[in-house]
């Protein structure tokens, strides 16, 4: 019954005439828990993003001492407390190296995200967020949305080896980019389709219409390369036909204000403004369906945040500082640590303060946090910091620590698709290659 919707309607003739008989509201509708409309009627979508902070964390400040839901937030934690029901931590889960060269702040990011111990960026993509959202991103605006608010013009999504998906680095732009020429706004009542976007649209379609002749006159490794490009037509064309319906009402929508200024800039304290203003903005574009799948980039894997009126980086500072003696660690590097947990819990806010069905939009999304290294100074892929926040809609729990032992990372990432309906049963390859499903993570 994967025909049926909210917004079926029966239709037939009588003398001649056609009628139409919308479907009154139906259990299929609802997802398993039963609570997937939202006020307007409307099925609520699940969201998955990744956000990701460069250069680890400080163990003894992170890792919580015991297991299960009765642990104490570590120091560094101590600011997500809030939202401990929402969250689920996993320690102690490894990137496999398998003899491949460790390269440090890729191999352990992206070996996390594709399953695969990978020496540089030529990764074999596409990355888990490109393969959910496959799953779950057709019906939006945009496949999916990336940003940075460290300045740097980066990416850990991949569709294709040595082709990051673009990230957004300014708020205005981001905001042009979702809310400027193209967005139609939910509650208005005057929808007028743009006549520009239905010339597109029949411009593609002519071209898909020739697929098959263009196909039939190249060689293997030609048809690969158009079956790819044909594929990204086909989901360009999709995303046109949305812009030619009108949106269903959002309730509680408003269009958010433009923002000021371009946000380039790596000082802590200008990326900590820029990371608050794309958070509404992305939680705002969530709200309204025009993405279901976003990467947010808080810091590069190594880490370029510097401290107001200093030149040195974080990730200079994880090389170069000494131990503090009396601390155990370094003091520098730990304040970098620390405020990325601020900035992970400024960004639950932004998606928990929308009200949505009878929870937030932070309860309908799943969110993967996470670091390149466990230990910064080493670029250790052992024990590499990762949460995730948000039940998906009731499709996984939270509110616990789990400790993996030295399991494969994929692990997470095999049960993070499963979860959002992408159908694998077994994901990574050689000794990262996983069938177990983290039991305790999907409902």
């Amino acid at each position: 019954m994967s025909w049926l919707s909210r917004r079926t309607v029966l239709r037939g003739a009588i003398g001649g005439a056609a009628v139409g008989v919308s479907l009154p509201l139906l259990d299929c509708f609802l997802d398993n828990n039963g609570k997937a409309l939202a006020a307007t009627g409307q099925r609520i979508p699940v969201r998955f993003g990744t956000w990701v902070w460069g250069c680890g964390f400080i163990p003894e400040k992170w890792i919580p001492a015991s297991v299960g839901s009765e642990y104490l937030m570590p120091a560094d934690l101590a600011p997500l407390e809030p939202y401990r029901d929402k969250l689920a931590l996993f320690s102690g889960f490894d990137v496999k190296l398998d003899g491949v060269a460790n390269k440090p702040h890729i191999t352990g990011c992206l070996g996390l995200r594709t399953g695969i111990p990978v020496p540089n960026e030529d990764v074999k993509a596409p990355t888990l967020d490109v393969l959910i959202g496959q799953a779950i991103g057709k019906d939006t605006r945009f496949r999916s949305l990336e940003v940075s608010t460290c300045g740097l013009k980066k990416s850990y999504s991949y569709h294709a080896a040595g082709s990051p998906n673009p990230s957004e680095t300014s708020p205005a732009m981001l905001y042009r980019r979702i809310f400027g020429e193209g967005f139609q706004d939910p509650n208005t009542l005057d929808f007028q389709p743009d006549t520009r976007i239905m010339a597109r649209r029949s411009v593609l379609s002519a071209i898909t219409d020739d697929r098959q002749k263009l196909m039939r006159t190249v060689g293997a490794s030609d048809r690969q390369r158009l079956d790819e490009y044909f594929t990204s037509v086909r989901q360009i064309e999709q995303q046109l036909d949305l812009q030619l319906q009108p949106p269903a009402p959002v309730e509680g929508f408003t269009r958010p204000a433009s923002p000021e200024g371009d946000g380039a800039g790596s000082e802590m304290g200008q990326v900590m403004t820029t990371h608050r203003i794309m958070a509404d903005l992305l939680a705002k574009a969530l709200q309204v369906n025009q993405t279901r799948v976003f990467n947010v980039l808080f810091s590069d894997t190594a880490s370029n945040l510097r401290r107001e009126g200093e030149t040195t980086t974080h990730h200079t500072l994880t090389h170069e500082e000494p131990v503090d003696a009396s601390l155990g660690y370094q003091k520098e590097h730990s304040y970098f640590a620390t405020e990325s947990m601020v900035a992970w819990k400024e960004f639950l806010d932004a998606l928990d303060a929308i009200p949505e069905g009878d929870g937030t939009l932070l309860d309908n999304c799943l969110v993967l946090a996470h670091s390149d290294c466990s230990i910064a100074k080493s670029h250790a892929v052992e024990g590499i910091p990762t949460m995730i926040a948000g039940n998906a809609g009731g499709a996984v729990r939270t509110g616990y620590h789990l400790a993996g032992k030295g399991d494969s990372i994929a692990r997470l990432g095999l049960s993070v698709q499963q979860a959002l309906g992408v159908q694998v049963e077994r994901w990574g390859q050689l000794s990262m290659e996983t069938n177990r499903t983290v039991t305790e993570l999907v409902a």
